[in-house]
Parts: structure tokens; sequence; C-alpha cells
């Protein structure tokens, strides 16, 4: 089994031009980095490219951000040593993006097929057409254009509507989060979510002071609705997070009957939900209704980024709200994102011309066979080791030591023999997991994934604990 096409994405070749700045000699102190339209125009790429290489470094603690002012590099003293081992996904995150790394931990299913060729092609075609972008034309909450093609795609009855002024975009995911957060005044409050759950999302929700409640999934992907009715009773809950279609990272999907449950039992206790739809559609085969079907449209909020089915070239994130219209458009227009509306007018296009869902078609075929491939080969090579489950959709496979072991060590001796591997701890704020770890299916470059998953059986093995 060998890996996809190199894409060379251009979001990499900046990373490695702003990691070179921020490392040069004499860089003790903070120094302000190139703006997004400085850098754009020095090397002829998108500000939406440059925006996304910022924010892999944001997310490294490399680089912070100022409102109104910019973009500063942290100083080396304060950063400390790269990799000083105290914090696993500060690890993680460093040594994936090394150029020598096969990295079997990323989350990136657009990687197998991108869609970055039409959209900057439409994006060419439309800077013919609006050659100039009057700074008064500016929309906080995001293109008119493409929040009118949201509404449309997440309508499905009259009762189920929403509308572009209900459509919120921004920068990136975690900034829209972050603007979440703070409207619905999260600090101190109780958020439960499913576990395991995204890093980016939990380290969000520490950040800001937020108490979370882990629910673990159960062997079949639906939650225990006995835990979950005694957490709503006995714990002011203010607000529950719950996957549209996959779970991720497990990769499964809730049986209908214990979906429309969980409907029932938080709209009892006149919770906020929050469908995190990042996943929603790179399920293999169609499921049935999602939460947003079934939960009254008054108290849910839906989330989502185009980045999972378009790639990096689309690094946006957004939200749909009926109720929080005042509070999210203030601190939209506060947090004043900086987005090309050209670009957002070209992924406008993409889903008004049917190409997203051509796209999504083939995206799906080719993880799927990538799934299968990988499954056999780690049922071949690592059968009496790792135990995984069957992804139901997406780009990774979630899978448990059959032997305790020290998953950690793992990582440590993967990292030597140049591969990166996500473990289970990653996935939870208290402590779950400790057994699992996720991999991916999809990485860049030529590999024999043979041969590394035979690195990988050999570590858990040594690692295992007597």
């Amino acid at each position: 089994m060998k890996g996809p096409r190199e894409t060379g994405f251009a979001y990499q070749a900046v990373y490695r031009y702003l990691t070179h700045l921020i490392n040069e000699p004499g860089c003790g102190t903070p120094i302000r980095l190139p703006s997004l339209r400085q850098l754009a125009l020095r090397l002829n790429v998108s500000i939406s490219t440059i925006q996304y290489a910022y924010s892999l470094l944001e997310k490294e603690g490399r680089v912070y951000s100022v409102a109104k002012s910019g973009y500063y590099s942290r100083p080396i003293a304060i950063l400390g040593p790269l990799t000083s081992g105290n914090d696993l996904l500060e690890t993680v995150y460093v040594h994936a993006r090394r150029p020598d790394m096969l990295v079997l931990s990323a989350d990136e299913p657009a990687l197998l097929q991108p869609l970055d060729s039409p959209l900057l092609m439409l994006e060419r075609e439309l800077l013919r057409q609006y050659p100039r972008q009057p700074q008064s034309a500016s929309q906080p909450c995001g293109e008119l254009e493409l929040r009118t093609a949201l509404a449309a795609r997440y309508t499905t009855s009259p009762a189920r509507c929403w509308h572009a002024d209900e459509v919120y975009i921004g920068a990136d995911l975690r900034g829209v989060l972050e603007i979440l957060i703070a409207v619905l005044n999260l600090k101190d409050a109780l958020v439960l979510v499913e576990s395991p759950c995204d890093w980016v999302i939990l380290r969000l929700l520490e950040a800001a002071g937020v108490r979370v409640i882990e629910l673990p999934l159960q062997v079949c992907g639906s939650l225990d609705l006995e835990q979950l009715r005694e957490a709503l009773e006995s714990k002011p809950v203010r607000l529950v997070m719950l996957s549209s279609g996959l779970s991720m990272p497990r990769g499964s999907q809730m049986p209908d009957d214990n979906r429309q449950s969980i409907a029932q039992l938080v709209t009892q206790h006149g919770c906020w939900v929050l469908e995190n739809d990042c996943y929603g559609e790179l399920g293999f085969e169609p499921d049935g209704a999602r939460f947003r079907d079934l939960i009254d449209p008054d108290r849910l909020i839906v989330f989502s980024t185009f980045e999972k089915i378009i790639g990096p070239e689309a690094p946006y994130g957004y939200l749909l709200s009926r109720q929080l219209g005042e509070e999210l458009q203030r601190h939209f227009l506060l947090r004043a994102f900086r987005l090309s509306p050209i670009r957002q007018k070209a992924i406008a296009r993409l889903y008004a011309n049917g190409r997203i869902d051509q796209h999504l078609q083939v995206l799906r075929r080719l993880l799927k066979e990538r799934q299968v491939q990988m499954l056999q080969l780690l049922r071949e090579r690592l059968g009496d080791a790792l135990q995984p489950v069957e992804p139901q959709g997406g780009a990774t496979i979630w899978a448990r030591s059959l032997r305790q072991v020290d998953v950690r060590r793992v990582f440590q001796r993967l990292l030597k023999q140049q591969v990166v591997i996500a473990p289970g701890e990653l996935f939870s704020l208290q402590g779950l997991h400790g057994q699992h770890l996720r991999l991916s299916h999809t990485f860049s470059g030529d590999h024999d994934l043979g041969v590394v998953l035979g690195l990988l059986g050999d570590a858990l093995r040594l690692e295992a604990v007597d």
C-alpha cells in the first residue's frame, strides 16, 4: 500500500518560511511578523494560505496574535525546547511538521483528493469579474453568497430551515469556537461531550476554563442513556456537544434509536445542543436523522469546517444559530476576521454548481478503499497486538492495544524511527483511552505501510507492561 500523490500544498512552504523567520538568530524577544497581506504579496500565494500557516504555528504555541495588530513570534527562551516532552500534544505537533517524518497521527481526509485546483481556478475567474473589493463591502460574519449557500444546504424542511443571517463564518474552526464559548459564557460552566473527543476542542474548552464532563462511547457507538440521564439530572449541564453523523476519532455512528433517545433527554432538560458536523458528510453509507433533525432549532447550534472536505486551501470554520444573532454579530465584528471574499465566493460556487457533491462521492470512495487496505494490513501484521474499530467513515482508525502497554513509550520509540502516531490519552482530559491510539490511513509521500506497521507492532510488544 503506497501513499497518495505528493500534493505540495502552498501552506507547507509558507509554514517552513515562517519557521525560518521565527528561528532566526537574535529572536530572543517577541518580533512582529509580516501581515497576511504582506506575506501574500511577498510569496505570491493567497491570504487564506497565509492564515492557515499562521494558525498551525499558533496551535503549536510558536506565534500569538494581537487584535488589530498582527502576529508575533514567541521568544525562544519563553517557548523552551520544542521537544521537551512535557506536553504530549506539543510533541506530536512539532514532529508532525518535520519533513522527514511519516505522520500516522493526522486527520486530513481531503489529502487523498483535495479540491484545491478547482477552487483556485474558480477564484481566478472571479478575480477577473471582481477586480476590486472596496473596503466598505466587508462582511464581518462572512461573504453573503457563501452564507446563503450554507443556509440552503442545511435546510431540510419549512420547520428545519436556515437563512443567511443565521450563518457565521470565521478564519478557522478554532476562532469560531472561541467566539461561541464567549457568547454562551461557558467559563466555569458544565459542558458534556462524547469521549473520545477531538483534542483541538478539548484543549480549547480547557483553556477557556470550561468544566468538561466526558461520556464514553460504547463499543456499538452509542452513549449510555442512564449515564447521560444521571449527568443531566444531577448537574447543571449548560451545553451538550454531539456528533451529527460520525463520532470521531472512533469513526462510528450512533444507532438511530440511541440518537432519538438522546435528543429526547436533552430536550427535556432544556440544554443547549452543539452539533459537531465537521465529519457529517464523510460517512461511507447514508445514516439516519441528524441531531439537527431531532432537536428544537432554537436550542441548537451547528459548527463545521470546509477543511475536512475541500482541503487546507479552505480553512474557514462556520456555525449556524437561530437565537444568538445579536451577540454573535458583535463578537465577529470585534474579532475582525480578515477573510478573502473571492475565496469564499469560489467555495459558494462549488456548492451551487454541484462540484462539492461530485467531489464527496469520489472522496468517500477513496477513503473507503484506503480504510479497507489499512484494516487488512492491521489484521495481518498486528492481529495479536491491536483491536481496531472498523470505521464507518473518515480518514482515521481508532484501535485498542490487546496488551497492557505504555502507549507514551510506544509513541517515543516510534519517533526515533521517524513515525508519528496519536496516543489515545490526547482525546480525553480525564485520563481515558490510555490503551488506545489513533492511526491515519491518509498520508503524503511514498511509504511502505507494511514496514511501518511492523515497527508499530514491535514497539507495542517491547513496551508491554508485565
